[in-house]
């Protein structure tokens, strides 16, 4: 799988680049719309396929090499932004998903790009002080997939799969750079096995002073729109869900020093009846502590009808 990145408020559409897996950026005012003549993944069609405009982003053009996209921030804040892009159901299929990340994204801004669907991705050649562009995640490429001797390869059917997007200023980080709260929170890609949902949270005090947790992450529910979902009830220790999970130790006050990390854990089940609507939030808004900076993860709540979501306790990490 490869992945996309997008902030809050995004309009995602393909535009002409130089290389595939590269980028351009736009000023606020929005690149221009695309046209019918051929860009290096191919002519625009005139009217854009099922799929390929959903949730702010749009497909451009497509050929058997790469896909073309564009992306504009339309909100009021950077947002870091992920699409999701995959087969469309019918045509030629794609070996595998394709995603694509935008950090950073400012408002207004736009960014143009491609992925590459056949070898490997090519990195964006920007000059200095460019503003940051999508760039292709680390998952892998696609394998080449040359037609019989002497034919032309199939353009794949592709679609716009998914599209998520968190304020650059929420944005969890499992590495690079230590956020200016001298701790980095994010998540796992979590487990899942008979309708039971199980998602780490993971701290890491990389600053220079000591961390001292004693308690629970305090947590809010977001639905796609990143509307607070008042009728989840988030209850404390996983145990609350289902034992066994590693998320039912009752709190405890430790200290986590600097290089130092602590654990918690989401824990739900996907669980349906005919009491009421299921309920699918993205988003997941976590403060570590009381008074600690939000950070805003991605663990795809599909809690069925039960609408309920434990949350473990912090613990050092390895316990």
């Amino acid at each position: 799988m490869r992945a996309v990145r997008v902030g809050v408020g995004v309009v995602v559409a393909a535009g002409a680049v130089v290389g595939c897996g590269s980028s351009t950026v736009a000023g606020s005012a929005g690149a221009p719309a695309a046209s019918g003549s051929a860009g290096p993944c191919g002519a625009a069609p005139g009217a854009a396929p099922e799929g390929w405009v959903r949730d702010g982003v749009r497909i451009v053009a497509v050929n058997a090499d790469c896909l073309e996209y564009e992306v504009t921030n339309r909100g009021a804040e950077a947002a870091d932004v992920s699409v999701l892009f995959g087969w469309s159901g019918s045509g030629a299929r794609l070996a595998d998903n394709l995603s694509a990340v935008q950090p950073g994204l400012a408002p207004g801004a736009s960014v143009r790009g491609r992925l590459p669907l056949t070898g490997a991705p090519v990195q964006p050649d920007l000059p200095v002080g460019a503003a940051p562009s999508f760039r292709q995640a680390p998952d892998g490429v696609l394998p080449r997939s040359a037609g019989p001797s002497g034919s032309a390869r199939a353009v794949p059917g592709v679609k716009v799969l998914k599209v998520r997007s968190v304020p650059t200023a929420e944005a969890p980080s499992a590495g690079g750079a230590c956020p200016a709260s001298g701790v980095r929170v994010y998540a796992d890609r979590g487990d899942a096995a008979m309708g039971l949902r199980v998602v780490g949270l993971h701290l890491e005090n990389c600053g220079t002073a000591d961390v001292v947790l004693n308690g629970y992450p305090q947590v809010q529910v977001l639905d796609e729109a990143h509307a607070p979902v008042a009728s989840v009830q988030v209850l404390e220790g996983g145990a609350a869900i289902a034992t066994g999970t590693g998320a039912d130790a009752p709190p405890r006050r430790f200290t986590v020093p600097p290089g130092g990390k602590a654990g918690s854990a989401l824990v739900w089940r996907n669980t349906n009846d005919a009491s009421s609507d299921p309920v699918n939030a993205p988003y997941v808004r976590v403060r570590a502590t009381p008074g600690a900076a939000a950070v805003t993860v991605t663990p795809e709540l599909d809690l069925g009808t039960t609408g309920r979501l434990g949350v473990g306790a912090w613990a050092p990490e390895g316990s």
